[in-house]
């Protein structure tokens, strides 16, 4: 069989702040840094579904996601959420705060799944390299983006669904 290269997917970035300006930061430093333009951006979503990140970031938290124009290589995210654990190490140190000021999850958006990436290794979490895992968060039908055993307890809810469901669209007529 011949190699074949991987369909181009949209590259996306969720980020959980307690504060605006550190998140607009990141954004900013994100967008540069992949080149990308913002072509759908969530509302501001509240993170109730755990106290995990404030404890070390304060609360309340908002998790916001953008999901960035044109096609995207699925191969590079590894080196996307190296970046992004960069940048939220530089963001801290420039904020002088014992913890992070921002959470950034990067992922890649197809029209068959959403795929984040994550440092923390679990049994169904499929290694890609120097330490990132592969997060299978939803696989889509036409009716919807499909919930799995292990998706995180925030993007169970509906508004989470309804965004990536409409961003999937996008792909649809790119």
């Amino acid at each position: 069989m011949k190699e074949q290269p991987f369909p181009p997917a949209k590259l996306l970035l969720g980020i959980l702040s307690r504060e605006e300006a550190p998140w607009q930061e990141a954004l900013r430093l994100f967008s540069r840094r992949w080149k990308g333009e913002v072509e759908i951006a969530s509302k501001p979503f509240p993170f109730t579904a755990s106290d995990y990140y404030g404890k070390e970031m304060g609360e309340p938290l908002l998790r916001r996601f953008f999901l960035f124009q044109g096609g995207f290589p699925p191969e590079r995210l590894p080196e996307v959420k190296l970046f992004t654990n960069r940048l939220e190490e530089r963001l801290r140190l420039e904020e002088g705060s014992p913890g992070r000021v921002v959470n950034l999850d990067p992922g890649i958006l197809s029209l068959s799944s959403l795929i984040m990436a994550t440092a923390k290794n679990f049994a169904h979490r499929i290694p890609l390299r120097n330490g990132i895992y592969a997060h299978l968060e939803y696989t889509f039908t036409r009716s919807g983006p499909k919930e799995l055993e292990w998706t995180y307890p925030d993007f169970r809810q509906e508004e989470y669904k309804s965004f990536f469901f409409q961003a999937r669209r996008l792909l649809l007529v790119s």
